[in-house]
This record gives C-alpha cells, sequence and structure tokens, in this order.
C-alpha cells in the first residue's frame, strides 16, 4: 500500500525508490537478518528520511516485502475445472513459494508471535493471503458446498500447508523439505476427498 507521500509528483521514481528499499530488505532478509527502514535505506542507497516516507517503521518495510504480496492468484487462465487439479496446482505453488523463500517467511512468522496486536494484525500471515487462492482452486464446489462450506475446506487446507505447518515438519517432527511437501500435499488432497465425501469441517 502506498503512502500519501508516494501518490505526488514524480510518480515514476518514487516508484524505483520504493522497489529499490523492498528489494534491499528482501536481499537483507535472505541473509538471516531483520532489516530496519535505515539498514534498507543504506543497502538501497537511499536516504534515511526518504526511506521514512515510504516506510515508517520496520514491520510496514517488511510487510511490502514479504513474498506474497501483491499475488492475487496461484492459477493460470487455463486451469483445469476438476477441483482436485485446481486443488494441486495451488498447493504445488504455495509450497514453492514457501521453499524458495523460507527466510523471509521464517521472519515473518517470528513478527507474527509479537506481544502487540497492532502490529500483529498489519502482517501478512494475520491477514490469510493464501486462503483466497484456496476459495478460487475450490471454486467448482461452491454448488454443492456453498460459500461457507468451501471456506471451511479452504481453511482446514491453509492449516496444512502454510509457512507454520513447514516449520512444524521440519523442526519438530524432523521432516527433509521434500519429505515435508510431500506430507502437506497429502495432507491437502486427503481434506479435498472428504469434503467431497460430504465430510465438511463444522456441517
Amino acid at each position: 500500500m502506498s503512502t500519501p507521500y508516494e501518490q505526488g509528483g514524480y510518480v515514476n521514481l518514487k516508484r524505483r525508490t520504493r522497489e529499490a528499499l523492498i528489494a534491499s530488505a528482501r536481499e537483507i532478509v535472505a541473509a538471516g537478518r531483520t532489516p530496519g527502514v535505515e539498514e534498507a535505506a543504506a543497502a538501497a542507497g537511499v536516504s534515511r528520511t526518504t526511506a521514512y516516507r515510504y516506510f515508517p517503521n520496520r514491520v510496514a518495510l517488511l510487510v511490502a516485502a514479504h513474498p506474497e504480496v501483491g499475488v492475487e492468484s496461484m492459477l493460470d487462465a487455463d486451469a483445469p475445472s476438476e477441483p482436485r487439479a485446481r486443488l494441486d496446482l495451488v498447493v504445488d505453488r504455495v509450497i514453492q513459494m514457501i521453499r524458495s523463500t523460507e527466510v523471509q517467511q521464517r521472519t515473518m512468522l517470528r513478527l507474527s508471535l509479537d506481544p502487540d496486536p497492532d502490529v500483529r494484525a498489519a502482517l501478512p500471515l494475520r491477514q490469510g493471503r493464501i486462503i483466497p487462492w484456496i476459495i478460487e482452486a475450490l471454486e467448482p464446489l461452491h454448488a454443492e458446498l456453498g460459500e461457507a462450506g468451501v471456506r471451511r475446506v479452504a481453511l482446514a487446507v491453509r492449516s496444512a500447508i502454510g509457512i507454520e505447518a513447514l516449520v512444524w515438519l521440519t523442526d519438530v517432527a524432523g521432516q527433509t523439505r521434500d519429505e515435508a511437501a510431500d506430507t502437506m500435499r497429502w495432507s491437502a488432497r486427503s481434506m479435498l476427498a472428504s469434503a467431497m465425501e460430504g465430510h465438511v469441517p463444522g456441517q
């Protein structure tokens, strides 16, 4: 989300400055550190004062730098109509995204445990960004399950395929990342199969 400052003149220049700050933040996170606005500004060659006009605090910067921001769909225009195939595509792409950006995802997971509710509320993990992608995959089931039923199934699938699941499966259960990915795929498919047999959570 842009700030009022960004909506003024020199829009292209401001867009490039914003993108440079976000790119720097992502590089720093990928190196295993949690950047502040000033560190990202220094890496991007942007003044501290200017950087704070785009991102008033570290949380705002990290939210903008999160890999999921701006992604509206995990399905292509020629996506299949069969719900199992659609869900497989979405789950595979979510898992691929999480694995390729695991350091950033873990950083956001850690921040989501912040005791300040205002900080937590602003974070992507608290906004359910993956859920709409799953709901879209399950769209062919709306007539059968209804909107509420589809959402319940989407929530169940989301609980099995996010960074939280990857962390538990690898750090606690001791699975490799490939094994964890297989477990997450199996869980999602099993939940969908159960829903298609009429077993939907809460119904």
